[in-house]
Order: C-alpha cells, then structure tokens, then sequence
C-alpha cells in the first residue's frame, strides 16, 4: 500500500506527464505499445471518433509484455481494433520497434515507405507516457504536428484498474527521469521540470520506487 502522505508526489507525478493536449483532427494515429490493451481500445475510438483516417500501431515486445501479447504488441493491438470496428484497410502494423524512439522512427519510415504524406500526428499511450512520446517525437519527426492522447481516467481509478499499483508508481518515477536524461543524451526536446516535480520525484525514489530508474542515479 502506498503511504497516504506520498499520495500527492503520485498525483504531482501523473499530472505533469499526462499533457491533456485540445483533441484535433491529424492525418494518423499512431497507437505505441505497451502491456496495456487500452491504448488500442482508445485508438479505435478516436478512429470512429473521426480524429484520423488512418491507423499504425507500433511494438514488438519487451520483458513486460511478451506473456500478455507473445506475438507482439503490435500484431494484438490490431486483432483489439478489428474486433472493436476499425477497417482492416485503415490499419498499419509496424512490429519491430522496442522503445520509444523505435516506435516513432520506424513509424516514420513504414509511412515513408507507404507514400503516405504527414503534417499531423495524434500519438495514443498510456497516460503517464505522454511527455515522453511528445519530447521524443517532436526530436525524431520534427516538423510534424504532434497531439498526445490517452483514455481520460483519475489516477484512482487508474490504479485500482492495473494489477500492480506499485509498479506503475516506479514507472510514474522512472518517466520523470527520462525526461532529462534523454534530453541529455540527444534522444528527446527538453522538456521543464518544475521544482514540484523534481521534489515528488525524489520524495517517491527515495521512498523505493526505484525499479525502472537508468542506472546512473535518480535525481532528475
């Protein structure tokens, strides 16, 4: 169980990564994968919502999601979609990619390959990885317009919806990391770090959610 006086750094940490980007028309969605079924469910919903014309789900496979999706995250995410409506013709699989900068880079390239022209982009993920998707794709597709989305849900009711609280509190700090560490290292934009942030990130780090922290340290 998490100590009621970290609730607030959890809280802080999911408010600044979920960027609640203004919903916009784009010329694809781009649904990354992760071990989460939802992103898919979310994209074939903005489909039908007319926000694209046109979907690519993109993911191989990682520690984490090779039990749930052994053919890999994006062939699932696609099965997900045509069972909930989407056009099997509207669907693009890209299944190579294994971390973020993959998922927009190779993205990039299947859509080069196939012709298809792109000024807008709508990116679908979990919602405590927005930030991240956005600072790394405004650095691998730069002159694209970028909006992020994720299924609307309370930090309450996302974690009582997941199996392992825990575990997406590590995440939630591991992202807060990433943030300037990749930035650093060239893989994403800069992004701002509010001192608030950095305070619950060292709060949470410090209270042991330590487990997808980079190895060189966990100050932000």
């Amino acid at each position: 169980m998490l100590p009621e006086h970290l609730h607030a750094d959890v809280r802080t940490l999911w408010d600044y990564h979920d960027l609640r980007h203004e919903p916009r028309r784009s010329d694809v969605g781009v649904g990354l994968g992760s071990r989460e079924p939802g992103v898919a469910v979310h994209t074939a919903e903005l489909f039908h919502a007319g926000r694209f014309p046109l979907v690519v789900f993109t993911g191989a496979n990682a520690p984490t999601t090779v039990e749930r999706f052994p053919r890999g995250e994006a062939v699932h995410y696609r099965e997900i979609a045509l069972d909930l409506g989407v056009p099997d013709e509207v669907i693009l699989i890209e299944p190579e990619a294994r971390n973020t900068g993959d998922n927009i880079a190779f993205t990039r390239r299947l859509l080069a390959e196939r012709g298809v022209a792109v000024r807008s982009v709508t990116l679908v993920s979990r919602p405590y990885q927005q930030r991240r998707a956005y600072a790394t794709a405004k650095r691998l597709w730069p002159g694209v317009d970028i909006v992020c989305a994720s299924k609307a849900v309370t930090l309450e009711d996302y974690l009582t919806g997941v199996e392992d609280a825990a575990r997406v509190i590590s995440m939630l700090v591991g992202e807060t990391q990433r943030i300037t560490e990749y930035a650093e290292r060239g893989f994403a934009i800069p992004q701002p770090v509010p001192a608030g942030v950095a305070r619950a990130f060292g709060r949470l780090a410090d209270a042991g959610f330590t487990q997808r922290l980079l190895p060189r340290g966990h100050r932000p």
